[in-house]
């Protein structure tokens, strides 16, 4: 009887088991960082970093299909290493950071590989300008972080390649390259706080500006040469 009893508990849990939701975790916005490499009139290629993102995912190690993740990039923190390089490449006629201070990725999709390798598929919204974009994530590592506070951390790398005339980036044609390349690594740590991607306000539609430019706006001139 008592064995009986112990494998119907056990049973009975299964369910509750395999039903447990996954852990929030919130990106962390010191240890997170993206890296863009753009052809540079065929010289060389720009190296450039954003730091500061933020936002949240959602994940289980063991069923990366109900991973969600929304993240904000704050354009205007971009580094080229040279401020003339960070002003031009702010500028209307490139990122035009002022009215498009930062960028968004929410996913939509994630294909799992293996344990530690998923594709993740998602919106990417830049200068107000949406299109699809998969990442390539390698799970670093997912474990109790060995500092203070001890947070459960999770960390990630990602690599994608994009056409950055994709997102209506594309002046300065004659001298800097199309396609960019990304990169980026990444820190989220558990909050059971961090709420849910999911219930997060929908998207603009794919290629629509979110503020369509005024076209009797005067366009101010560039002077410095990216």
């Amino acid at each position: 009887m008592l064995k009986r009893l112990t494998l119907s508990l056990l049973l009975a849990a299964t369910p509750l088991l395999a039903t447990a939701a996954p852990d929030s975790y919130r990106i962390d916005p010191v240890h997170t960082r993206v890296l863009f490499a753009v052809e540079h009139a065929g010289f060389s290629h720009a190296l450039g970093t954003v730091s500061g993102s933020e936002g949240v995912l959602v994940f289980d190690p063991d069923d990366w299909r109900t991973a969600r993740l929304e993240v904000s990039v704050p354009i205007q923190r971009l580094d080229l290493g040279d401020d003339k390089w960070n002003t031009a490449t702010l500028a209307r006629n490139l990122l035009d950071g002022e009215r498009f201070p930062q960028a968004r990725f929410v996913s939509t999709h994630v294909e799992p590989i293996d344990p530690t390798h998923a594709n993740v598929t998602g919106q990417l919204t830049v200068r107000g300008v949406t299109r699809e974009v998969t990442l390539a994530v390698t799970l670093n590592a997912l474990k109790r972080h060995p500092l203070p506070p001890f947070r459960r951390t999770a960390g990630f790398s990602a690599t994608a390649t994009l056409s950055r005339s994709a997102f209506g980036v594309d002046g300065w044609a004659s001298m800097i390259g199309d396609e960019v390349q990304l990169r980026i690594e990444a820190e989220a740590v558990r909050d059971r706080n961090a709420g849910d991607p999911a219930d997060a306000a929908p998207t603009d539609a794919p290629g629509t500006p979110a503020a369509p430019i005024d076209s009797d706006t005067p366009q101010p001139v560039q002077e410095t040469t990216p």
